[in-house]
């Protein structure tokens, strides 16, 4: 079985280069008022003016006058993808992608694709295609829109499930209605002309019914007008006043909240204004049952996608939390829906949500939406099985039973009926703090009361009472434990939630303290996967920069119990991740892109720049990423993009100094290496003129001709010399290491530099014993002939050098030095530089130190060694440098 599984790091090779391609959208009311046909037409004219024209994926259909147009068309091949034992046809974006046209057809932009598809929608396939630069003509019907499908649904009884972002909607270049008569479609729809007979007349029947048409074709053009009008505004001086207004949606974990997000959603399209759904934390949201939780994400999903922003905040008494969220953002409009909460004890005596909030913001506008569904009967994610366990029960009981035994105590000391109230509700009080939930604080205050009647009111030991009053007493009591419980509880949460909160921000602080002193790319991507896999419980992956084939370029850290994390370093995965770099999108596990993956894939954009992504594995067993987890990890990547953002450019200013140190460093080079030339070329010359010039001795010639055979050899090393420069520049130099004795190695380079320098003195001595060392002779004897060079030219006439190796545990120290004039003490710094070249003091320096010495370096750290200069105690300058041995390389 082939793997069909899209590569984006080899579709999508320059997403984001160049402009974006532009959109066409032909927008109608219906099936059958001649979209595509519209679009194909279009599409020849384009082609006849020279563009070049592809058909992507055009619907199959019966409309022979429609498919008709497709002749003269290329076209690129559809792929065939199965799912459940069928073979479905889909449109290959990858194909378009490859095949880079001018202009791609794309019908019915709403479809969902295939599982298994890169994209879950074709929507974001089209979206692919222009950031790629590639124009795009597609087809969408009214019903499609997100933000009127409820309004559909109200009309035509039927929900339509594939749906598109009005954000999107609203960012296409250009919009062409395609409108017909309602009388005229549905006389299409008659003579066979949109769907066979059969599915004709349902459709006919259902939703292609003459008072349907109307509507939608109303909605559709009032939605093109709308454009219109926002278009021809937005050179209007008072646009700005017009915007001022902001929209809240107050929305839960019911499905109702959908038609209220896609309502704020209209009106805020409507007025040009920014709109925000918020939901309001009370504490209870982990305990919900998981649907109620899917329907929330759904829910703050729909949001987002919508253009909202999303808000969770935590409060128990939702007015007071939405009034005082309203007042500190600003907030001119609030939408929420009906409120049915009239089912517990005192809720039937309060306020309704929207009285309260409209009592407490009276400068605000609220708008109530009613749900036009039937609510599904609430199901509760607790049941008897999960609220009631033995360990609480235990504590419950022992509770009662402690306050029992202390106030018969106290009954025997005389102490009044009101003290013993008092420990029974200390009891409840404590049972509310010990134990989980509502329940065992309310059935403890019902057993306190029945405990205190039973056992200290007359008639004792029996539920009856006699005495005027105490029933009232009892009601009191039972009512004051119960407030006292709920209170308890509700204290709980509140520590409980007030426990998260503090510690995101601590991990927040000190992430954002230790991201402001730390310097090194590596040290970034370390502290922010720590701080994350801390923080989220999960294996998370960081990327600075688009992974490598060999699967290196992120730092990954695997959380304890997440065994399958190891997946993230699949080459599937780091596909995923190219995808992110490239095209700046979330994408991977509960996202409509890649979801397939094993992991959530964040990208840490900064200024419109990628700076990099943040993987989180998506543990099966595990509960799926949260919206909250969601807008936590954006608020982490805004650090991690600021502190990236930073060290790059610390980084390109680090280099722009490097450059400039080396621009400086070639300058000196060349000033250094234009007189180390001048004179013995200028030598050179002088003694072949007199040469050819003069009838000179025998004496005289030899010496003449000697002086230029020096001059020569020294300029053919200067030459070697800068070779051995540039490739140690540009990383050629290899080391070719095998044993080799350190005596030998020293012995050839004082026989080449002897016979050069034939009365000079030079001592010799090594260890006893023959030391084997791992190197590469031929270079070590380069960097001994330097050294010793340097001292015999540059120590003055009369200098000695002493060549000595020795062997110091685990390594084998050389030492050059001389008895000549020395180093200054502030050259030392610069010796080694490649470029370190001193500027003349001496007009008639013969020649300087050259930059024999970097090479050296660069050889001896090559070696794994060590070198340095010293001043020599007795006069003189003092090279040393060290190699390491591997194993024991000694041999008598």
């Amino acid at each position: 079985m082939t793997n069909d599984r899209p590569n984006p790091d080899a579709l999508l090779q320059e997403v984001r280069a160049g402009s974006s391609g532009k959109l066409k959208i032909y927008f109608g009311y219906a099936a059958g008022v001649g979209k595509t046909f519209a679009m194909l037409n279009d599409a020849h004219e384009e082609l006849e003016r020279g563009i070049d024209v592809v058909a992507g994926y055009i619907e199959p259909h019966n409309r022979k006058e429609t498919m008709r147009l497709l002749d003269g068309l290329p076209k690129i091949q559809t792929k065939l993808v199965t799912y459940k034992n069928m073979r479905l046809e889909e449109f290959d974006v990858d194909a378009v992608l490859l095949r880079q046209p001018g202009v791609v057809l794309v019908d019915e932009l709403a479809h969902t694709n295939a599982p298994g598809s890169r994209n879950k929608k074709r929507y974001q396939d089209v979206r692919e295609l222009l950031d790629a630069g590639i124009d795009v003509y597609t087809t969408v019907n009214v019903q499609h829109i997100e933000s009127l499908n409820d309004i559909v649904e109200d009309i035509t009884q039927i929900a339509v499930k594939e749906t598109i972002p009005d954000q999107f909607f609203d960012q296409a270049d250009f919009i062409k209605l395609i409108d017909v008569e309602p009388d005229e479609l549905l006389k299409r729809f008659s003579e066979g002309k949109i769907y066979e007979a059969e599915r004709a007349a349902l459709a006919m029947h259902k939703f292609f019914t003459k008072e349907n048409l109307k509507l939608l074709r109303e909605i559709a053009m009032r939605k093109v007008t709308d454009r219109i009008s926002f278009l021809n505004e937005q050179t209007m001086p008072f646009s700005d006043k017009r915007a001022s207004m902001k929209l809240l949606v107050c929305i839960n974990e019911s499905e109702a909240s959908q038609k209220l997000i896609r309502w704020t959603a209209r009106a805020a399209e409507a007025f040009h204004a920014s709109f925000t759904a918020l939901y309001v934390d009370d504490g209870d949201t982990e305990s919900l049952p998981l649907a109620d939780k899917k329907t929330l994400q759904e829910n703050l999903a729909l949001a987002e996608k919508l253009g909202a922003d999303t808000v969770t905040i935590n409060g128990h008494n939702l007015s007071e939390t939405i009034a005082e969220y309203a007042k500190l953002s600003g907030v001119t409009n609030i939408v929420l829906g009906k409120s049915k909460r009239k089912s517990f004890l005192l809720g039937k005596f309060g306020a309704d949500l929207e009285d309260e909030l409209i009592d407490s913001l009276q400068a605000i506008e609220i708008h109530i939406i009613p749900s036009s569904r039937k609510e599904k009967t609430k199901t509760h994610a607790w049941t008897l099985k999960n609220i009631v366990t033995w360990h609480d029960t235990a504590k419950m009981f022992a509770a009662l039973i402690l306050a029992t035994i202390l106030s018969a105590g106290l009954s025997e000391l005389g102490i009044g009926d009101q003290n013993i109230i008092m420990v029974y509700i200390l009891s409840v009080l404590v049972i509310s703090r010990i134990t989980t939930g509502y329940l065992y604080g309310i059935i403890g205050s019902l057993l306190a009361v029945l405990i205190f009647n039973f056992f200290f009111m007359t008639p004792l030991y029996t539920f009856n009472t006699v005495q005027v009053g105490y029933p009232v007493t009892y009601g009191i009591m039972l009512l004051v434990a119960l407030i006292t419980s709920a209170l308890t509880v509700r204290m709980k949460k509140i520590a409980k939630q007030a426990v998260v909160r503090e510690r995101r921000t601590e991990i927040l602080y000190e992430l954002n303290k230790k991201l402001l002193v730390t310097r090194q790319l590596d040290g970034i991507l370390e502290l922010v996967t720590a701080y994350l896999v801390r923080l989220l419980g999960r294996s998370i992956i960081v990327y600075a920069e688009e992974p490598k084939e060999d699967g290196t370029g992120g730092t990954f850290l695997q959380e304890n119990e997440e065994t399958g994390a190891l997946a993230m370093l699949s080459p599937a995965e780091r596909a995923v991740v190219h995808w992110v770099f490239r095209s700046g999108k979330e994408a991977g596990r509960t996202t409509d892109t890649l979801s397939g993956s094993a992991g959530f894939y964040l990208p840490v954009i900064s200024g419109g720049k990628i700076l990099g992504v943040i993987g989180i594995f998506c543990d099966p067993n595990k509960e799926a990423l949260t919206q909250d987890n969601r807008l936590f990890l954006r608020m982490v990547s805004s650090q991690v993009a600021t502190s990236l953002e930073r060290q790059k450019l610390t980084d390109e200013q680090r280099q722009i100094l490097i450059e400039t140190e080396k621009e400086q460093m070639r300058s000196n080079l060349l000033r250094a290496i234009s007189h180390d030339l001048r004179t013995p070329l200028t030598g050179i010359l002088g003694a072949s003129s007199a040469l050819l010039e003069n009838q000179l001795d025998e004496t005289t010639r030899n010496k003449l001709v000697l002086d230029i055979k020096e001059d020569s050899e020294w300029l053919i090393r200067m030459v070697e010399n800068l070779l051995s420069v540039t490739r140690i520049n540009e990383g050629m130099l290899t080391i070719n290491a095998d044993l080799e004795a350190a005596e030998e190695v020293i012995g050839g380079a004082v026989r080449r530099i002897r016979s050069r320098f034939k009365n000079r003195t030079i001592h010799v001595r090594v260890p006893d014993e023959v030391v084997l060392i791992p190197m590469d002779g031929t270079l070590i004897e380069q960097v001994l002939i330097n050294l010793m060079e340097n001292a015999l030219r540059h120590g003055g006439a009369d200098a000695k050098v002493w060549v000595n190796a020795a062997f110091v545990r685990d390594e084998v120290v050389f030492t050059v030095k001389d008895d000549g004039v020395g180093i200054p003490k502030e050259r030392f710094g610069q010796l080694f530089d490649n470029f370190g070249v001193e500027a003349r003091e001496r007009v008639d320096m013969t020649r300087g130190l050259g930059i024999g010495l970097s090479i050296c370096m660069s050889i001896i750290k090559a070696h794994g060694g060590k070198m340095e200069v010293a001043e020599n105690p007795g006069g003189g300058a003092l090279f040393r440098f060290t190699l390491p041995l591997g194993g024991d390389s000694r041999a008598k």
